[in-house]
Protein backbone atom coordinates (compact mmCIF):
# COMPACT_ATOMS: atom_id res chain seq x y z
CA UNK A 1 0.00 0.00 0.00
CA UNK A 2 1.57 3.91 -0.95
CA UNK A 3 0.15 5.35 1.65
CA UNK A 4 1.86 8.93 1.81
CA UNK A 5 4.44 11.52 0.33
CA UNK A 6 7.14 11.18 2.84
CA UNK A 7 9.50 13.79 2.00
CA UNK A 8 10.42 17.09 -0.33
CA UNK A 9 12.73 17.72 -2.07
CA UNK A 10 16.43 18.03 -0.32
CA UNK A 11 16.88 21.67 -1.12
CA UNK A 12 13.55 23.86 -1.11
CA UNK A 13 14.92 26.95 -2.58
CA UNK A 14 11.50 29.22 -1.97
CA UNK A 15 11.78 28.43 1.91
CA UNK A 16 13.72 32.00 2.76
CA UNK A 17 11.51 33.98 0.91
CA UNK A 18 8.34 32.14 2.66
CA UNK A 19 9.98 33.53 5.72
CA UNK A 20 10.35 36.62 4.78
CA UNK A 21 6.65 37.31 4.42
CA UNK A 22 5.13 34.96 6.61
CA UNK A 23 6.99 36.28 9.85
CA UNK A 24 5.17 39.71 9.56
CA UNK A 25 1.99 38.40 8.87
CA UNK A 26 2.55 35.91 11.96
CA UNK A 27 3.17 38.73 14.29
CA UNK A 28 0.37 41.24 13.16
CA UNK A 29 -1.95 37.72 13.88
CA UNK A 30 -0.38 37.56 16.85
CA UNK A 31 -1.58 40.86 18.00
CA UNK A 32 -5.20 40.66 16.84
CA UNK A 33 -4.64 37.12 18.80
CA UNK A 34 -4.59 39.36 21.81
CA UNK A 35 -7.08 41.87 21.04
CA UNK A 36 -9.61 38.91 20.31
CA UNK A 37 -8.49 37.29 23.73
CA UNK A 38 -8.72 40.06 25.65
CA UNK A 39 -12.25 42.23 24.20
CA UNK A 40 -14.27 39.39 22.54
CA UNK A 41 -13.49 36.17 24.44
CA UNK A 42 -13.63 38.11 27.77
CA UNK A 43 -17.22 39.69 27.42
CA UNK A 44 -18.63 36.53 25.34
CA UNK A 45 -16.66 33.21 26.36
CA UNK A 46 -19.41 31.13 27.86
CA UNK A 47 -21.95 32.02 24.67
CA UNK A 48 -23.32 28.65 23.36
CA UNK A 49 -24.49 28.04 19.87
CA UNK A 50 -28.84 28.40 19.87
CA UNK A 51 -30.48 26.60 16.77
CA UNK A 52 -27.47 25.68 14.91
CA UNK A 53 -26.17 29.49 15.26
CA UNK A 54 -22.80 30.19 16.20
CA UNK A 55 -21.91 33.21 18.82
CA UNK A 56 -19.90 35.95 17.76
CA UNK A 57 -17.10 34.55 19.90
CA UNK A 58 -16.58 31.30 18.04
CA UNK A 59 -17.05 33.01 14.58
CA UNK A 60 -13.78 35.04 15.19
CA UNK A 61 -12.35 32.21 16.57
CA UNK A 62 -12.68 30.18 13.30
CA UNK A 63 -12.09 33.05 11.23
CA UNK A 64 -8.58 33.90 12.83
CA UNK A 65 -7.67 29.85 12.75
CA UNK A 66 -8.28 29.59 9.33
CA UNK A 67 -6.21 32.85 8.72
CA UNK A 68 -3.65 31.24 10.94
CA UNK A 69 -3.45 28.28 8.63
CA UNK A 70 -3.24 30.56 5.77
CA UNK A 71 -0.08 32.15 6.85
CA UNK A 72 1.75 28.47 7.19
CA UNK A 73 0.71 27.80 3.72
CA UNK A 74 -2.08 25.78 4.23
CA UNK A 75 -5.45 25.88 2.96
CA UNK A 76 -8.18 24.41 5.26
CA UNK A 77 -10.38 21.61 3.63
CA UNK A 78 -13.77 20.31 5.28
CA UNK A 79 -14.98 16.97 4.26
CA UNK A 80 -18.55 15.63 5.61
CA UNK A 81 -20.15 17.76 8.10
CA UNK A 82 -19.74 18.72 12.03
CA UNK A 83 -22.54 17.72 14.30
CA UNK A 84 -24.33 20.87 16.29
CA UNK A 85 -23.05 21.28 19.81
CA UNK A 86 -22.44 20.17 21.97
CA UNK A 87 -20.72 17.08 20.72
CA UNK A 88 -17.69 15.31 22.02
CA UNK A 89 -14.90 15.31 18.87
CA UNK A 90 -12.40 12.74 19.03
CA UNK A 91 -9.52 12.93 16.14
CA UNK A 92 -5.88 11.42 15.44
CA UNK A 93 -3.01 14.14 16.60
CA UNK A 94 0.29 14.62 14.66
CA UNK A 95 0.66 17.82 15.12
CA UNK A 96 0.30 21.45 17.62
CA UNK A 97 -1.55 22.60 14.35
CA UNK A 98 -3.99 19.84 14.48
CA UNK A 99 -5.77 22.23 17.18
CA UNK A 100 -5.57 25.33 15.12
CA UNK A 101 -7.17 22.80 12.07
CA UNK A 102 -9.82 22.28 14.28
CA UNK A 103 -11.03 25.29 15.56
CA UNK A 104 -10.94 26.70 11.81
CA UNK A 105 -13.90 24.40 11.56
CA UNK A 106 -15.70 24.47 14.95
CA UNK A 107 -14.55 26.63 18.20
CA UNK A 108 -14.43 23.81 20.84
CA UNK A 109 -12.78 23.47 24.50
CA UNK A 110 -9.87 21.35 24.40
CA UNK A 111 -7.74 18.96 26.18
CA UNK A 112 -4.16 20.12 26.37
CA UNK A 113 -1.45 18.97 28.43
CA UNK A 114 -0.85 21.33 31.99
CA UNK A 115 2.83 22.39 30.77
CA UNK A 116 0.83 24.59 27.76
CA UNK A 117 -1.05 26.87 30.64
CA UNK A 118 2.72 28.01 32.25
CA UNK A 119 3.67 29.06 28.17
CA UNK A 120 3.92 32.72 28.01
CA UNK A 121 1.35 34.18 25.76
CA UNK A 122 -0.01 31.00 24.40
CA UNK A 123 -1.17 29.62 28.15
CA UNK A 124 -3.45 33.09 28.15
CA UNK A 125 -4.63 32.31 24.68
CA UNK A 126 -5.18 28.82 25.11
CA UNK A 127 -7.29 29.33 28.84
CA UNK A 128 -9.10 32.37 26.65
CA UNK A 129 -10.55 29.55 24.27
CA UNK A 130 -12.03 27.66 27.10
CA UNK A 131 -9.02 24.83 27.09
CA UNK A 132 -8.94 21.96 29.80
CA UNK A 133 -5.32 21.39 31.24
CA UNK A 134 -4.46 17.59 32.61
CA UNK A 135 -1.27 16.52 34.02
CA UNK A 136 -0.46 13.49 32.38
CA UNK A 137 0.16 10.60 34.13
CA UNK A 138 -2.20 11.84 37.42
CA UNK A 139 -5.01 9.86 37.49
CA UNK A 140 -6.75 12.55 40.16
CA UNK A 141 -5.92 14.69 37.62
CA UNK A 142 -7.63 13.14 34.56
CA UNK A 143 -10.70 12.53 36.97
CA UNK A 144 -10.99 16.15 37.28
CA UNK A 145 -10.05 16.71 33.62
CA UNK A 146 -13.45 14.16 33.19
CA UNK A 147 -15.34 16.35 35.11
CA UNK A 148 -14.61 19.00 33.49
CA UNK A 149 -15.58 18.08 29.92
CA UNK A 150 -18.91 16.52 31.46
CA UNK A 151 -19.78 20.10 32.62
CA UNK A 152 -18.72 21.84 29.38
CA UNK A 153 -20.97 19.16 27.18
CA UNK A 154 -23.87 19.91 29.20
CA UNK A 155 -23.60 23.62 29.36
CA UNK A 156 -23.79 23.25 25.68
CA UNK A 157 -19.94 23.80 24.39
CA UNK A 158 -18.21 20.78 21.97
CA UNK A 159 -15.61 19.39 23.56
CA UNK A 160 -12.47 18.26 21.06
CA UNK A 161 -10.10 15.49 22.54
CA UNK A 162 -7.00 13.15 21.05
CA UNK A 163 -7.93 9.81 22.38
CA UNK A 164 -4.03 8.34 21.37
CA UNK A 165 -3.17 10.31 24.44
CA UNK A 166 -0.42 12.19 22.19
CA UNK A 167 1.39 13.38 19.22
CA UNK A 168 1.97 10.07 16.65
CA UNK A 169 4.78 10.53 13.93
CA UNK A 170 5.47 9.05 10.43
CA UNK A 171 1.92 8.24 9.89
CA UNK A 172 1.21 5.86 12.60
CA UNK A 173 -2.34 6.09 14.14
CA UNK A 174 -1.86 4.59 17.52
CA UNK A 175 -4.40 3.55 20.29
CA UNK A 176 -7.28 5.26 21.35
CA UNK A 177 -7.77 5.25 25.09
CA UNK A 178 -11.39 4.16 25.68
CA UNK A 179 -12.03 6.14 29.47
CA UNK A 180 -12.48 9.68 28.06
CA UNK A 181 -15.21 8.00 26.05
CA UNK A 182 -17.48 8.33 29.00
CA UNK A 183 -18.08 11.76 29.05
CA UNK A 184 -20.06 11.85 26.22
CA UNK A 185 -21.76 8.87 28.24
CA UNK A 186 -22.05 11.09 31.18
CA UNK A 187 -22.97 14.30 28.90
CA UNK A 188 -25.19 12.02 27.05
CA UNK A 189 -23.83 13.44 23.72
CA UNK A 190 -22.78 12.13 20.38
CA UNK A 191 -19.56 11.30 19.73
CA UNK A 192 -18.11 12.29 15.89
CA UNK A 193 -14.38 11.02 15.23
CA UNK A 194 -12.82 13.20 13.24
CA UNK A 195 -9.55 12.64 10.49
CA UNK A 196 -7.48 15.13 10.06
CA UNK A 197 -5.19 14.95 7.27
CA UNK A 198 -2.33 16.81 5.40
CA UNK A 199 -2.27 16.64 1.94
CA UNK A 200 -0.75 17.47 -1.64
CA UNK A 201 -2.30 17.00 -4.29
CA UNK A 202 -4.55 14.34 -3.22
CA UNK A 203 -1.78 12.51 -1.62
CA UNK A 204 -1.40 12.62 2.22
CA UNK A 205 1.86 14.30 3.37
CA UNK A 206 2.65 12.52 6.56
CA UNK A 207 5.83 14.68 6.90
CA UNK A 208 3.19 17.61 7.75
CA UNK A 209 3.32 16.63 11.83
CA UNK A 210 5.58 16.02 14.05
CA UNK A 211 9.16 13.78 12.79
CA UNK A 212 10.39 11.17 15.70
CA UNK A 213 12.71 13.56 18.26
CA UNK A 214 11.49 17.15 16.50
CA UNK A 215 10.26 19.48 19.19
CA UNK A 216 7.62 21.55 18.53
CA UNK A 217 9.56 25.11 18.10
CA UNK A 218 11.77 22.82 15.10
CA UNK A 219 8.18 21.41 13.42
CA UNK A 220 6.77 25.35 13.96
CA UNK A 221 9.61 26.97 12.20
CA UNK A 222 9.44 23.67 8.97
CA UNK A 223 6.03 24.20 8.60
CA UNK A 224 5.91 27.99 8.61
CA UNK A 225 8.79 28.05 6.06
CA UNK A 226 7.33 25.02 3.91
CA UNK A 227 4.93 25.01 0.53
CA UNK A 228 1.67 24.93 0.51
CA UNK A 229 -0.41 22.05 0.67
CA UNK A 230 -4.12 20.87 1.97
CA UNK A 231 -5.71 20.83 5.77
CA UNK A 232 -8.63 18.07 5.25
CA UNK A 233 -10.62 18.00 8.18
CA UNK A 234 -13.01 15.11 7.93
CA UNK A 235 -15.88 15.15 9.89
CA UNK A 236 -17.11 11.36 10.29
CA UNK A 237 -20.05 9.23 11.18
CA UNK A 238 -21.11 9.47 14.25
CA UNK A 239 -20.22 6.31 17.27
CA UNK A 240 -23.36 4.97 18.66
CA UNK A 241 -23.21 4.89 22.50
CA UNK A 242 -22.59 1.85 24.43
CA UNK A 243 -22.52 2.07 27.65
CA UNK A 244 -21.09 -1.15 27.96
CA UNK A 245 -18.53 -1.17 25.86
CA UNK A 246 -16.22 2.40 25.80
CA UNK A 247 -13.28 0.34 24.30
CA UNK A 248 -15.68 -0.52 21.22
CA UNK A 249 -16.54 2.97 21.02
CA UNK A 250 -12.36 3.55 21.07
CA UNK A 251 -12.29 1.13 18.23
CA UNK A 252 -14.83 2.11 15.97
CA UNK A 253 -13.51 5.85 16.37
CA UNK A 254 -10.32 5.01 15.42
CA UNK A 255 -11.45 2.08 12.35
CA UNK A 256 -13.03 5.39 10.72
CA UNK A 257 -10.33 7.79 11.48
CA UNK A 258 -7.86 5.23 9.83
CA UNK A 259 -10.27 4.31 6.61
CA UNK A 260 -10.14 8.14 5.72
CA UNK A 261 -6.06 8.76 6.27
CA UNK A 262 -5.81 6.24 3.65
CA UNK A 263 -4.98 7.49 -0.28
CA UNK A 264 -7.68 6.15 -2.33
CA UNK A 265 -6.89 5.37 -5.79
CA UNK A 266 -9.17 7.27 -8.41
Amino acid sequence: MDTATTSLPTRDHLRPLRYLWRVPLLLLHIVVAIGLAAFVMSWNRHRVMRGGREPFAHRMIRWWATLLLRIFGLRAVRMGEPLADPVLFVANHTSWIDIVLLHSQRAVCFVAKAEIAHWPLVGWLAASGGTIFHRRGSNHSLAAVMQAMVECLRAGRSVAVFPEGGTGHDGVLKVFHARIFQTALDAEVAVQPVALRFARDGRRVIDAGFREHENFMQNFLRLLGGPPMDAEVHFLQPVPASPDARRRMAELSRERIAAALEDHAA
